[in-house]
């Protein structure tokens, strides 16, 4: 009876491993399914130069409703050079774009993106020497700052990543800025005192999603 089971179970091997493939249906090959981003993963990387957030800084950012919304991570970095000692700046930036406007098929415009930045500075000459100046020699803070964003950027749309799935953009950007201080001084020397030219820092990045 064993011989018998056994004789028909390699009969069956033989009979499956020489059947062909159906390749009839004619139903061409699917795409890997695309592979959802961990909640924790950021969804692109920037550089961007300016800003009031460091000669250069780099990080990483989060999307979220729909692409609309963005929240980005910089560190900064100014040499001694040209601050009189090392500054290295820690930055939380949020971003708003309520439209795009598509150029062609690779292309997007988004004329316009609204948000605030806030900014830790360390290094800062003030701070050095502990008991320097009276605890009310500055009215302001000297290693915080916050303020509003106003920009623009031009997207093109690059193929896919291939493992993943994942649609991939490659930005670049300008924002205009103001701060906590550059506000209060002008509000406080309207005669005389900052023009609206020196309200503004001026940054210029890229982003690019990963």
């Amino acid at each position: 009876m064993k011989t018998l089971f056994f004789a028909l179970l390699l009969t069956s091997l033989r009979a499956a491993a020489a059947t062909p493939p159906d390749t009839t249906t004619g139903k061409p090959a699917q795409a890997a399914p695309r592979t959802e981003r961990p909640w924790y993963r950021p969804s692109h990387l920037a550089l961007q130069t300016g800003g009031g957030l460091g000669m250069v800084a780099a990080g990483a950012g989060y999307e979220f409703s729909k692409n609309r919304l963005e929240t980005d991570i910089l560190l900064g970095y100014v040499p001694k050079y040209y601050a009189g000692s090392t500054l290295s700046l820690a930055s939380l930036k949020f971003m708003y774009s309520p439209f795009r406007l598509p150029v062609g098929e690779k292309f997007q415009v988004v004329p316009l993106t609204v948000g605030a930045y806030f900014s830790y500075t360390h290094g800062t000459l003030n701070d050095e020497l502990k008991g320097q100046y009276s605890s009310d020699y500055y009215w302001f803070s000297t290693d915080t700052r916050y303020g509003p964003l106003l920009g623009s950027r031009l997207t093109f749309l690059a193929p896919p990543i291939s493992a993943t799935g994942q649609p991939r953009k490659i930005s670049a950007y300008y924002e205009l800025g103001s701060n906590d201080l550059y506000l209060a001084s002008y509000l406080n020397n309207r005669n005389g005192g900052l023009g609206i030219g020196q309200l503004l820092t001026l940054a210029l990045g890229l982003k690019v999603d990963f």
